[in-house]
């Protein structure tokens, strides 16, 4: 099936292109892609199968598990309660969560969650997956640990357990569990078909996750105390977790969000519109500034890249996110391929969400080629 559905402005007739392209080969089983410019969708398009088995068509409304791009909008979560004056970024995570100063954390600050840099990027073992999908418990595991460096010097991607960290600070201050305070507070009011939590009844709308090819990362050469060990082994998933009821409804804040392209970057808007979706303003502008001041930048200790961090989103690293636009663009990439970025200084959005997927933590080539098209068309 190589039939594109949706509207698009004829500039982007390129990406259309690439798009078919890689249904026709087989490259893509299924997917969506959204471009909003100045926050009015220029691109909503979608295609392909939503099985493996190709029986059904990928639709308007399909849902799929966008793995990290959930972070995004475990960061919009914070960011609202930063605008609002309920969490300074700079004051230490302990002064809402008391119970996160155990184990000498007291000291880690908002902001070293937000751009990886809290020390705490894992959980201690023994971890399986099904206990951090026990969220409150397992978030509580986290406050209780020591961190494995010291807060701030250095990132170390959270892989798994960002949005449990986020979820520790927003339920502390709300009283609010993650998946509910986005769904009252950004899914909601934005229209955005997005879920860290899906009720039983949306099942039938999700695309099951065609799990990467064996995964290339080689880890023997490092320390078992080093970070990168502790966090990829605890605890190791396979893409097929997603495939349950279980993983769905937990609504796991670093990785288990169900959402497609328009809705990823629908939230996202909220960066590249400086706080402002369709006329509605949610975040003051220079809230969203604080996402791109003071970064963290260096060799990120669990990914082993050079990486530059804003407050809750990847920034442009010449060295390893080149193909990201230069300016003030926040992005980040979802495990298999899935991307989305937010252009402040444009004004454009990106997402592109599929099922099929590759290797690697970071955009794909598909990926690469599709953002390359979008601003070859601006």
């Amino acid at each position: 099936m190589t039939t594109v559905q949706g509207e698009a402005d004829e500039r982007f007739a390129g990406l259309i292109g690439a798009f078919r392209s890689n249904l026709a080969d087989g490259q893509e089983l299924g997917g969506s892609l959204c471009v909003l410019v100045d926050g009015r969708p220029a691109v909503d398009v979608w295609g392909g199968w939503s099985d493996a088995a190709r029986t059904a068509p990928w639709g308007r409304d399909t849902l799929t598990n966008v793995w990290s791009l959930s972070k995004t909008v475990s960061s919009l979560a914070l960011l609202l309660l930063i605008d609002r004056g309920l969490v300074d970024p700079d004051a230490p995570v302990a002064t809402y969560w008391p119970e996160f100063a155990a184990a000498g954390k007291q000291d880690v600050l908002v902001r070293h969650v937000m751009t990886h840099s809290s020390g705490v990027s894992g959980w201690d073992q023994p971890v399986t997956p099904d206990d951090i999908l026990a969220v409150d418990a397992a978030t509580d595991r986290l406050a209780a640990q020591a961190p494995w460096w010291p807060a701030g010097a250095a990132s170390g991607y959270h892989l798994l357990d960002y949005g449990h960290l986020v979820h520790g600070i927003v339920r502390a201050v709300t009283g609010l569990s993650l998946g509910a305070f986005v769904a009252d507070e950004l899914a909601g009011p934005l229209g955005a078909d997005f879920w860290l939590g899906l009720p039983a009844a949306e099942d039938a709308r999700v695309s099951p996750v065609v799990p990467p090819p064996p995964s290339r990362l080689d880890l023997s050469a490092l320390p078992p105390e080093s970070p990168a060990v502790r966090t990829f082994a605890g605890p190791v998933l396979g893409a097929e977790i997603t495939w349950t009821r279980a993983w769905r409804a937990a609504g796991v804040g670093g990785a288990g969000g169900q959402g497609n392209a328009r809705s990823v970057a629908r939230l996202n808007a909220l960066v590249s519109g400086r706080g402002v979706v369709d006329g509605k303003r949610m975040l003051s502008a220079e809230t969203v500034d604080r996402v791109f001041a003071a970064p963290i930048e260096g060799t990120d200790l669990v990914l082993g890249l050079p990486l530059r961090w804003g407050l809750g989103w990847g920034l442009r690293h010449e060295l390893s996110t080149a193909y990201i636009p230069e300016g003030r663009v926040a992005f980040w990439g979802g495990w298999g391929g899935s991307l989305v970025t937010a252009d402040v200084d444009r004004g454009v959005t990106f997402a592109y969400v599929m099922n099929r997927m590759s290797d690697g933590i970071l955009a794909s080539e598909r990926g690469r080629t599709y953002l390359r098209a979008v601003y070859d068309a601006l």
